[in-house]
């Protein structure tokens, strides 16, 4: 009993479709990043080294790239709703899962041969919630930005009015 809801639980917790990702794609992780009271997209672009647990609730990529001469791993868990879409940018023909032997090559060396894959059909997955957050984000920034331009005419009118006002002065005291 407690196994069944303990399932349900995840299974609700599931995102409807998640991209098909394997160890050798170049992929895009879109992840929300929340800055104080502010949310924003930040894309992390690399290699996929590792997956794990694929059919499950804890699936999860670890994606590398170079960054200023550096290897930089991240791990991403892909039904975590932080996660807001996953692009394959490049599929490449490799023999096994974990690609670890990357983290010592570097140049010519660390390249992988290039599949040929229909991008469009791979990545095209509708997510409805992952939408709606995407608008409602819009939808802040746009308020956002029409009250920091009411702010801004405003002050701009406060100076023209000092201005006319120091103008006023000036042609009374000549």
């Amino acid at each position: 009993m407690s196994f069944a809801l303990i399932q349900k639980v995840n299974d609700e917790q599931k995102k409807a479709q998640v991209v098909d990702v394997r160890s050798g794609d170049t992929v895009r992780v879109h992840q929300k990043i929340k800055e104080g009271n502010k949310m924003r997209i930040q894309v992390f672009e690399g290699v996929v080294i590792r997956t794990d647990n694929k059919g499950q609730q804890t699936s999860r990529i670890t994606v590398r790239k170079i960054a200023s001469g550096v290897g930089v791993e991240k791990s991403f868990l892909l039904h975590s709703p932080l996660v807001e879409k996953v692009e394959i940018m490049r599929r490449s023909k490799v023999r096994r899962n974990f690609l670890s032997y990357l983290r010592q090559r570097s140049g010519k060396s660390a390249r992988l041969t290039a599949v040929q894959f229909d991008r469009e059909a791979v990545n095209a997955i509708k997510d409805d919630h992952a939408e709606e957050d995407e608008k409602l984000m819009k939808e802040q920034k746009a308020a956002e930005a029409a009250v920091k331009h009411a702010e801004k005419e405003a002050e701009e009118a406060e100076l023209a009015a000092k201005a006319a006002e120091v103008e006023a002065r000036h042609a009374e005291n000549n």
